[in-house]
């Protein structure tokens, strides 16, 4: 059965101390359906993801049916998805397989997280859940492991409170420098790049550019990583209206802004070796979705990857097989994954600038690539986009992801 995306829509990603998880969830569904031309009654069931509202709020349960109630969205069936960063590509999956299992005609996916506070040791804890925390040190001195060999430069770690998932991409880092002899310039040009794309998403948390030099020389988080190559605390909403062929008709949507959804696959992590890349949680999930899609990484007209720092970017364009193991980085400071180049990478100015309000952040990509796909991005667009790949990774186990979502979508 075909699925298209046929509405999304996004709030600005920021800091934003006067708004609410419902104000967010209203204006990014209200959006969305606007972009379809839906009223809410057309919903059959909606998604709702979110992942730190019960540490932040203390609101633990049935946080979509609260938050959707508060536009009139009720009686149908509303689900509450956390999976740590995965959380809304997880609920976009989950909306793909309500149509396909013949459950109406019509869902809703929709994340919305509140992460900024002033509190900032409640602000950072909120990460503390996404690994295993009955062996917290355990874990941590395993991913300290991985960059053994590699000198760190003193004063390159930050005294400022920091997510401790800083520290698991900085372990990343340090093995991909180890093993394939990537840089911290290199890893600087995924930044810059991501700055540079930012500038033109109205959207975005950060829109000013940084040259190589400016994110090589900003305040140290822990090494290889400097603040603007890490993706900052925002807060958000995004939404997507899923809808079958069946309801395009029923509803005389416009078919040609509809985008195909070609793949929607969602894996855990499993056990290996660090260095085994070929077996890493992202690139099974892709190679999957390649198959369902029946199409190729060279197929692939843009991505949208889960840069939760430029560490991260390197890896998941390796993963997805866009450049071959240890290519990324190079490929990066070429240029090839600019807009022009020869797969843009995070045109929205990805989690680094667009930002990074967890539970919201994998609609977030899937915003940006229908907006692509539609030929619709103004001046960030790519020119000819036929098909695009999003991924989205969340929480850790191991020595990668616990959760990835690799989405194919595609005109």
């Amino acid at each position: 059965m075909d699925i298209y995306v046929v509405g999304v829509a996004m709030t600005p990603f920021g800091k934003f101390r006067e708004k609410t998880i419902k104000d967010m969830t209203v204006e990014a569904v209200s959006g969305a359906l606007a972009d379809a031309g839906l009223e809410a009654t057309a919903i059959d069931g909606a998604f709702f993801s979110n992942a730190v509202q019960g540490h932040m709020e203390g609101q633990h349960m049935i946080r979509g049916e609260i938050a959707l109630r508060a536009m009139g969205i009720q009686g149908i069936p509303v689900v509450n998805v956390e999976n740590a960063c995965a959380s809304a590509s997880t609920g976009f999956k989950l909306a793909v397989d309500f149509l396909k299992a013949g459950n109406g005609d019509v869902c809703l996916a929709i994340g919305t997280e509140k992460m900024f506070s002033d509190d900032r040791k409640r602000m950072f804890a909120a990460f503390d859940s996404g690994w295993d925390v009955s062996a917290g040190d355990e874990v941590a001195e395993q991913l300290m492991r991985l960059g053994e060999g590699l000198e760190v430069p003193e004063g390159t770690t930050s005294d400022k409170p920091y997510s401790v998932f800083m520290d698991v991409y900085a372990g990343f880092a340090r093995l991909h420098m180890k093993t394939f002899g990537t840089t911290m310039e290199q890893f600087a040009a995924v930044s810059s790049k991501n700055h540079g794309h930012s500038v033109h998403n109205p959207l975005a948390q950060y829109r000013n550019p940084m040259s190589i030099d400016e994110v090589m020389h900003a305040p140290a988080i822990t090494y290889p990583l400097t603040l603007p190559m890490c993706a900052p605390i925002s807060d958000g909403s995004a939404a997507a209206i899923l809808c079958t062929k069946e309801g395009l008709k029923r509803y005389g949507l416009d078919a040609s802004r509809a985008i195909k959804v070609k793949a929607a696959v969602l894996r855990s992590g499993s056990d290996h070796a660090p260095e085994d890349y070929k077996n890493h949680i992202t690139h099974l999930a892709a190679m999957q979705a390649y198959e369902i899609a029946g199409l190729g990484p060279q197929d692939i007209s843009l991505a949208e990857v889960h840069d939760a720092t430029a560490v991260g970017e390197v890896i998941q364009i390796e993963n997805l097989g866009l450049f071959e193991f240890g290519d990324g980085g190079p490929a990066s400071l070429r240029g090839d994954t600019t807009i022009g180049g020869k797969v843009p990478v995070n045109t929205s100015g990805g989690l680094e600038s667009k930002g990074h309000p967890v539970g919201a952040t994998g609609i977030g990509q899937v915003h940006e690539l229908v907006t692509q796909l539609r030929g619709e991005a103004g001046a960030r667009q790519v020119n000819g986009a036929t098909n695009a790949i999003a991924e989205n990774g969340g929480g850790l186990h191991g020595i990668e992801e616990a959760a990835a979502c690799v989405t194919i979508l595609g005109r």
